[in-house]
C-alpha cells in the first residue's frame, strides 16, 4: 500500500512539476501569439492533476492509509492529513469546471500584461470578473456554513479570517499611522544620494552576485526577468526566480532579487528526507513572505548589511563609489507614500496591503464590483498613503496576483512581516546578528533560518513552526517595536 501511495505521489509531482515549467515559460518568455495555446496546455495538465487527485483509487488509498495512520511514519502520516484536506476542497468541483478555471487564470495572465502596458482596466475586467466568481463558487462548493472569505483566507494561512485579520490590521493601523504622522513633520530628502542611473547589464550582474552573496544557490536556481517579480519551483534542485530592471530606480532591482531570493534560499534548503513528498514546499504563505520579507528588509536594509557588502556592489554600480552605508541605509530607507506596493518603503508597506485587503474583502461581500475597481482603488489611496494613481498601472493593476487567481493571498505579506520581526527577535538571543552581516557571513543567517525553519518544509504547520522558534504564536508587538526603533532613530 505505501508502496502504491509512493507511485502515485511521484506521478502527482511529476504533473505538478510540468505545470510548473509552464508557467514560467508563460511569464518569462512566451509570445503573445502563443498564449492560447500555453493555456490549453496548462488546463489539460490541470485537469490531469484533477483527475489524480480525486479518483477513487486514490481516494480510497489515502483513506486507508488514515484508517492505519498508526502505523505510519511522520512523513506520511502529514501527507495523508494534507492529502484528505486538498481531497475534500477540490472533489467537490466539477472537473470541466476546474479545467475552465486553470485555462482562464493562464490566459489571464496574458490580459493584465496588456492592460497594464495600455493603462486599461476595462480590457481586464470581465476576466477579473470571471477568476472572482469562480473562486466565490468553489468555496460555495465545499459548503462550509463559514464566511466565504473567510475561508479562502484560511486556505492560504490556516486558521486566519476575516475577524482576526480585521483586528490585526487595525491595531498595524493604530501604530503605523502616528508614527507616519510624526515623520511627516520631520521630513528628510536622503534618496538624492542614491537618484543616478543604472544600465540593465549592471543592473543584471548585480543580481547575480548579491544572490550568491545572500547564499542563494546558482547551480539549482536560475533568475530571470518578468513584468512582475515571482519564484517559482519546479523541485527544490530546481527554483527559478524573476526580477525587473528600471534603469533610474536601480534599487528597485536589488530589493526584488532579494526578496525573491529569501524564497528561492527557503525552497532550495528543505531536507532531503521529503525532498520527493508533497510536504517539499512552505509551511504556509505567511512562513514563505516572512523568509522574502526578512532577508529583503530585516537584512537587505539594514546598515550592517551595506557595510559587508558596500565593495562589492561598488563594482557593479560605481555610481556608489563615493558614498558611505550610513548614506545609503537611510537613502533605502526614506518614508514616502507611494503608488507602487512594490516599491513602498517598510513603514507604509503594510498600509497597501490593507488596501488590497479591504478590496477582496468587499468584492465578496457584495459591497465592491469589479468595474468599480480603479475609483474603488484611488479613493482608498488617497485616505490610507495620501497619494492618488492617475493611471490603471500604478493602480489596480500594478498587481500581477488576480490575475492569477491569487484572492486571499496579499495579507500573506503582512503576516510575513510579523513573522519576520518575530524571527529576528529571537535570532538576536542566539548571535550578534549585526556582526555576522558586517563581516559579509550570511552563511550563518541561512543555516540558523535552514535548521529551524526551512528543513521543515510542510511536515510542521505555521503554528508549530513560529511556537518552535519564538516560543509563542504569531504577535505583531515586536514588528510595532521595530519599526519604531528604527524609523525614529533614522528620523531622529
Amino acid at each position: 500500500m505505501i508502496l502504491k501511495f509512493r507511485e502515485k505521489i511521484k506521478e502527482k509531482k511529476l504533473i505538478d512539476s510540468m505545470l510548473a515549467l509552464l508557467q514560467w515559460d508563460l511569464e518569462t518568455q512566451t509570445p503573445k501569439g502563443g498564449y492560447k495555446l500555453l493555456s490549453e496546455m496548462i488546463g489539460e495538465l490541470s485537469l490531469k492533476s484533477y483527475n489524480l487527485t480525486t479518483s477513487e483509487e486514490f481516494i480510497s488509498l489515502v483513506n486507508k492509509l488514515k484508517v492505519n495512520e498508526n502505523e505510519l511514519d511522520e512523513i506520511t502520516k502529514k501527507e495523508v492529513e494534507l492529502l484528505i484536506e486538498e481531497i475534500e476542497k477540490v472533489k467537490v468541483i466539477p472537473s470541466e469546471e476546474y479545467r475552465a478555471y486553470s485555462e482562464l487564470t493562464a490566459k489571464a495572465q496574458g490580459v493584465w500584461e496588456k492592460a497594464r502596458e495600455t493603462n486599461d482596466f476595462k480590457s481586464f475586467a470581465p476576466i477579473l470578473g470571471q477568476i472572482f466568481n469562480y473562486n466565490k463558487k468553489f468555496i460555495e462548493y465545499r459548503n462550509t456554513g463559514k464566511n466565504l472569505y473567510s475561508v479562502l483566507l484560511d486556505d492560504y494561512e490556516k486558521g486566519m479570517d476575516i475577524e482576526k485579520l480585521d483586528l490585526f490590521f487595525e491595531e498595524l493601523k493604530n501604530e503605523i499611522v502616528p508614527l507616519l504622522k510624526e515623520i511627516s513633520n520631520n521630513k528628510r530628502d536622503f534618496q538624492k544620494k542614491v537618484d543616478f542611473n543604472v544600465d540593465k547589464e549592471q543592473q543584471k550582474n548585480l543580481s547575480i552576485d548579491i544572490l550568491e552573496y545572500i547564499g542563494f544557490d546558482l547551480e539549482r536556481g536560475v533568475i530571470s526577468e518578468s513584468a512582475h517579480p515571482f519564484t517559482l519551483t519546479v523541485s527544490k534542485d530546481d527554483v527559478r526566480l524573476t526580477t525587473r530592471y528600471f534603469e533610474n530606480i536601480p534599487f528597485s532591482s536589488i530589493f526584488s532579487t532579494i526578496h525573491e531570493g529569501g524564497h528561492g534560499i527557503y525552497e532550495q534548503n528543505i531536507d532531503e528526507d521529503i525532498k520527493d513528498t508533497i510536504l517539499a514546499d512552505g509551511a504556509s504563505m505567511g512562513i514563505h513572505e516572512s523568509q522574502s520579507r526578512f532577508y529583503e528588509n530585516i537584512i537587505g536594509r539594514s546598515k550592517e548589511f551595506w557595510i559587508g557588502y558596500l565593495d562589492r556592489a561598488q563594482k557593479y554600480y560605481p555610481q556608489l563609489k563615493g558614498i558611505s552605508a550610513d548614506e545609503i541605509y537611510k537613502a533605502i530607507n526614506q518614508v514616502e507614500p507611494s503608488l507602487i506596493r512594490v516599491e513602498a518603503d517598510e513603514l507604509t508597506y503594510s498600509l497597501h496591503i490593507m488596501i488590497r485587503y479591504e478590496i477582496e474583502k468587499g468584492i465578496f461581500s457584495g459591497e465592491y464590483q469589479v468595474e468599480d475597481l480603479p475609483e474603488i482603488w484611488k479613493n482608498k489611496m488617497i485616505e490610507y498613503l495620501g497619494v492618488e494613481p492617475k493611471l490603471d498601472s500604478e493602480g489596480v493593476l500594478q498587481d500581477v496576483h488576480w490575475s492569477c487567481g491569487l484572492i486571499g493571498y496579499f495579507p500573506s505579506y503582512a503576516l510575513g512581516n510579523v513573522y519576520s520581526a518575530q524571527i529576528l527577535n529571537t535570532m538576536k538571543k542566539e548571535f550578534n546578528v549585526s556582526g555576522v552581516l558586517e563581516r559579509g557571513e550570511l552563511f550563518r543567517i541561512k543555516e540558523w533560518l535552514s535548521t529551524n525553519i526551512h528543513r521543515y518544509g510542510k511536515l510542521k504547520s505555521p503554528e508549530e513552526i513560529i511556537e518552535k522558534v519564538t516560543g509563542e504564536g504569531i504577535n505583531s508587538k515586536y514588528y510595532i517595536e521595530y519599526l519604531k526603533e528604527k524609523y525614529r532613530k533614522i528620523y531622529n
